[in-house]
């Protein structure tokens, strides 16, 4: 029987390219110029494999691509064609009934439906191809045996009838019906010859048994008979058996391609949406409040722990005004990117999607807006304290434009919409294609640069050359910016795919999330800093060790925080450490203060403004950024200075802290006044140090602590290494008020 369809085929496939060729052949005057003639506008197409169990999220996948091609079908008044590839399973009764409900529904009564068997379909699943409009087979697949073997329930009987009645599809009556449901039921094909009204007609019918008597007590000829379908046998039809008798199928094809060209469809109908069923693992991630830095650094780690979870879609719920540029487009190029990760995104608006966030929503796959929901106005702008707001200049808003067509080109939407957000003296106008009378959106540039490809047409109010584009949820989804509006979550879901019974919970903040947000607050990142400068300050005069770990802590805090919020990375900490080396050099190494000193404070307060400030594109709010972080230092600087001056005045007289803190030398009433190679005198009673005085440390010297010398108790700095309390010394150098001392091997 194969080899019989295979002419049928082939001539089908040679007529339909006929027929277009004759459609869009240009007509010539007789001046032999091309006239303007009536074109039939290229079919709208998609195919949509049907497996099995059919679900939710089958239902909702070819709800929503039916639903799809109705708005676009009506909007550009174009032929539309849902193709169905029905796949061999079974399904539940109730699902199959509900979604052949919304096929032979109103709601796509502009779409041709068409069922599309490439292999055997038996059970339940059969309902679906009798909804569509047409089907078609493959010449050796199967179609029908509704209740496998076995006689349906009534109730399930007469809900297949009624959809017959309908007779949705020509090929299909009542009596084919019966015998697809029941193996008892007898078919006849009859050739009947009416003459009512004068007229002489032949027609052809399939019938049953008890209609086949009434056409014979009928005032008809009936002119031939033949047995379809024998009483015991299941009702089961192959493609070419089907299409020899004019019943059933409309045509026959052996592939996907041969189905595309029999209806006209482009190449691209036949590439499916991802869809799948594995999609039932989902996250939703909230995108709320200002977007930053720290916001920016929030979401991308919560992306990377969704995608690590195994999720299949994820759900950005956006409702925020936006925030700074940089971290809007980087998170937009960040979830544009998931797709090849194959994640599905979806940007759902309960309320506004305004400036970044736009710009976020437009890096997802789908766009789902409730019907008075805001998207748009992604201008640049510029504030500066005490002045209002400025538009940003043409450098900034460049390379934003870029971005945006970039986003809009990657998930096929409007550019020129998508740049009217930023840029408001752009005019987009309304096109449609020459040939396929597609309508599509772009601006005058991009229609002078498609050579006639494209015919101009109205321009879009919200272009007009005042205001950034902005439209609701039903206008963005007009100009295929967004798809159809959304009532509420439970809607999304089903639009989306997700079963009823998904929850879409949030992804909580972990202690981490927490503990870095609370780390970023102004008033603990001066508590922080001042802490780390205060505690090595008191190191110095206590060595105890403890209170340096306490610093290295209080600074470790300082740049994690700022690192997991993306405003510091390797360069301010690698920073940090060169400057604290300086520092060490100019203090144990060469005495005095110079160049080492100055450049270790340079470095050190260099890199805590570095860790602190997010770069922009603007170079007024860079400044104005610095200036601020720069003086939040200074003045944490100034609180550690003031600290300072009280520890040296109050501490070194506390009781109990006279002996482990190292007090400034002159300090003390009886301190004796040092002198060097070129400096002699003597303080109190007399007592003077000089150089190869000898005595022995009264604490440990780390490389600084206490030694007595002379009978007097003294600061000083050791020579090389560490020096144990009780180790005789030896002064070997005195400059300014640094008493440097070596330890000296003990007298036998």
């Amino acid at each position: 029987m194969k080899c019989q369809s295979k002419p049928d085929t082939v001539r089908d496939i040679v007529l339909a390219s006929l027929f277009s060729i004759i459609l869009f052949a240009p007509v010539r005057g007789v001046d032999g110029q091309e006239e303007p003639v009536a074109r039939t506008r290229v079919p709208l197409g998609q195919f949509v494999t049907v497996t099995s169990p059919v679900d939710d999220i089958v239902y909702s996948r070819i709800s929503s691509a039916a639903l799809r091609l109705q708005q676009q079908a009506t909007q550009e008044d174009r032929p539309a064609v849902l193709v169905l590839q029905i796949e061999p399973g079974t399904s539940q009764f109730h699902h199959i009934q509900g979604l052949s409900k919304f096929l032979t529904s109103s709601q796509v009564a502009n779409v041709t439906t068409v069922a599309w068997i490439p292999a055997a379909v038996t059970g339940p699943n059969v309902l679906l191809a009798l909804a569509c409009k047409q089907i078609v087979m493959h010449p050796d697949a199967e179609l029908g045996d509704i209740g496998r073997g076995k006689p349906l329930e009534a109730e399930e009987q007469q809900a297949i009838l009624a959809m017959a009645q309908k007779r949705h599809n020509s090929k299909i009556n009542a009596a084919i019906v019966r015998g697809m449901m029941d193996p008892q039921e007898q078919l006849w094909r009859v050739r009947v010859r009416s003459m009512a009204a004068g007229t002489d007609e032949l027609e052809t019918r399939v019938v049953t048994k008890d209609e086949l008597e009434t056409l014979r007590r009928t005032n008809v000829t009936i002119e031939n008979v033949e047995i379809v379908k024998d009483p015991g046998s299941v009702g089961l039809f192959r493609g070419s058996t089907a299409r020899s008798l004019d019943i059933l199928v409309s045509q026959t094809a052996e592939n996907r391609t041969s189905v595309a060209t029999l209806y006209g469809l482009q190449r691209d109908s036949l590439r499916e949406t991802a869809f799948e069923k594995e999609n039932r693992k989902a996250r939703l991630i909230k995108v709320d409040g200002i977007i930053d830095r720290l916001q920016e650094s929030f979401l991308i780690r919560q992306i990377g722990s969704a995608v690590a979870d195994g999720a299949q879609v994820i759900v950005f719920e956006i409702d925020s005004p936006g925030g700074l540029l940089v971290a809007s487009i980087t998170l937009a190029n960040a979830i544009a990117d998931l797709e090849s990760n194959k994640v599905r995104t979806i940007a759902y608006v309960p309320r506004e999607a305004i400036s970044g966030a736009a710009i976020i929503a437009l890096g997802c796959d789908d766009i789902y807006l409730r019907p008075d929901a805001k998207i748009g106005d992604a201008g640049p702008i510029e504030m500066r304290p005490g002045q209002p707001f400025e538009r940003a200049p043409e450098k900034i808003l460049s390379p934003l434009k870029v971005a945006l067509r970039e986003l809009a080109e990657k998930k096929h939407r409007p550019a020129a919409i998508c740049e009217a957000m930023a840029d408001r003296t752009m005019k987009v106008y309304q096109v449609t294609h020459r040939d396929s009378g597609q309508i599509w959106y772009m601006s005058e540039l991009d229609i002078h640069a498609s050579n006639g490809e494209w015919i101009q047409g109205p321009l879009l109010r919200e272009t007009n050359g005042e205001l950034l584009f902005t439209a609701n949820g039903t206008r963005a989804h007009e100009l295929k910016l967004a798809e159809s509006p959304v009532s509420d979550v439970d809607d999304l879901k089903a639009r989306i795919g997700l079963p009823v019974s998904t929850k879409l919970v949030p992804i909580a903040k972990t202690w981490v999330d927490r503990l870095v947000f609370s780390l970023n607050h102004p008033g603990m990142v001066m508590l922080m800093i001042v802490l780390g400068v205060a505690l090595i300050y008191l190191e110095l005069h206590f060595m105890t060790g403890i209170l340096g770990i306490m610093s290295v802590l209080c600074f470790s805090l300082f740049f994690w925080s700022n690192f997991m919020g993306g405003t510091a990375g390797w360069l301010e900490v690698v920073l940090f450490v060169l400057g604290l080396g300086c520092l060490a050099v100019e203090a144990f190494v060469i005495p005095g203060f110079g160049v080492f000193g100055v450049s270790g404070i340079l470095l050190v307060i260099c890199s805590l403004v570095m860790a602190g400030h997010s770069w922009t594109f603007d170079f007024m709010t860079n400044i104005e950024e610095l200036t601020w972080q720069t003086g939040q230092i200074m003045l944490a600087f100034g609180i550690v200075f003031a600290i300072g001056l009280a520890i040296t005045r109050y501490l070194p007289s506390m009781p109990g802290f006279d002996s482990l803190v190292l007090g400034p030398p002159g300090g003390g009433a009886d301190e004796p006044r040092l002198r060097g190679a070129s400096l002699a005198g003597t303080v109190g009673s007399g007592v003077s140090i000089e150089i190869g005085d000898k005595g022995h440390a009264l604490t440990m010297l780390r490389p600084a602590g206490k030694a007595q010398i002379e009978n007097r108790s003294v600061d000083v700095i050791s020579e090389g290494p560490f020096i144990a309390p009780g180790a005789n010394l030896e002064v070997v150098s005195i400059s300014g008020n640094r008493i440097v001392v070596r330890q000296v091997p003990e007298r036998a």
